[in-house]
């Protein structure tokens, strides 16, 4: 896998790489991840580039290094204040699950104000498109719009859409979401994500529409996801 230096360094895109790979269960609670010369080779880098991005997935308490066994996962949840609850795909990967997330497009739009549906979002946005599959089968179809007040420059450019977590993302810029709506629907799915998520033409779906909002209250991300619910329930868990 090949890395890009101008997003940073190498290192800090290593761990983010294996911290998303424990928050998806790619790598389970318990398990070993691959050794230092396989992730070398993996990602073409020093022993010290992979030895520091461990250190800190360590120091972070994801993994603990074990003389005679390896480095093993011994956390799979994230500390973001996302809701009070925990986020749906941590619940899945609790339960044993694993999942992948498919970066099917992304682009940035424009708008002239008063002519688009979106252009509420602002002058500018940047639309997602992805794919979740769970346990090697299409689970969620979603896409996501970034306000212009979560992307760089105002939106006069996009935010690098191949990652795992749009939230960790917008952290990381200092965006933290305080207030989320949901809505939810039971409806046929479009043709083509019913191709996506390999169903019959027509099959219904559980859709959830989902405004995001920081402390200013400042709308920063409209989702809509389609869910195939006969593969796997749709779960929510709040904190008491």
């Amino acid at each position: 896998m090949s890395l890009k230096r101008k997003q940073g360094p190498l290192y800090q895109q290593i761990k983010k790489i294996l911290k998303d790979r424990i928050l998806h269960g790619v790598y389970p609670l318990g398990s070993i991840i691959p050794s230092e010369p396989q992730l070398e080779k993996e990602f073409e880098v020093s022993k010290m580039t992979v030895r520091g991005a461990v250190q800190e997935l360590a120091q972070e308490g994801y993994v603990q290094k074990k003389s005679g066994i390896g480095t093993i996962v011994t956390r799979n949840t994230s500390f973001l204040k996302l809701s009070k609850g925990k986020r749906f795909t941590e619940l899945l990967v609790e339960e044993g699950h694993k999942l992948e997330k498919r970066l099917l497009s992304s682009e940035l739009l424009a708008y002239e104000a008063g002519t688009e549906e979106y252009s509420r979002f602002g002058p500018y946005c940047q639309r997602i498109e992805r794919l979740y599959i769970l346990n090697g089968q299409p689970y969620i179809h979603l896409v996501h719009f970034l306000t212009a007040a979560a992307l760089p420059f105002g939106g006069a450019a996009a935010m690098d859409s191949d990652i795992q977590s749009l939230y960790d993302a917008l952290e990381e810029k200092d965006i933290h979401l305080e207030n989320f709506k949901d809505r939810f629907f039971v409806e046929p799915a479009p043709p083509e994500v019913c191709l996506l998520l390999e169903l019959p033409q027509g099959s219904y779906v559980l859709k959830r529409l989902r405004n995001s909002y920081d402390g200013d209250g400042r709308l920063i991300e409209h989702s809509i996801g389609c869910y195939n619910t006969e593969l796997h329930h749709y779960l929510v868990s709040y904190d008491t």
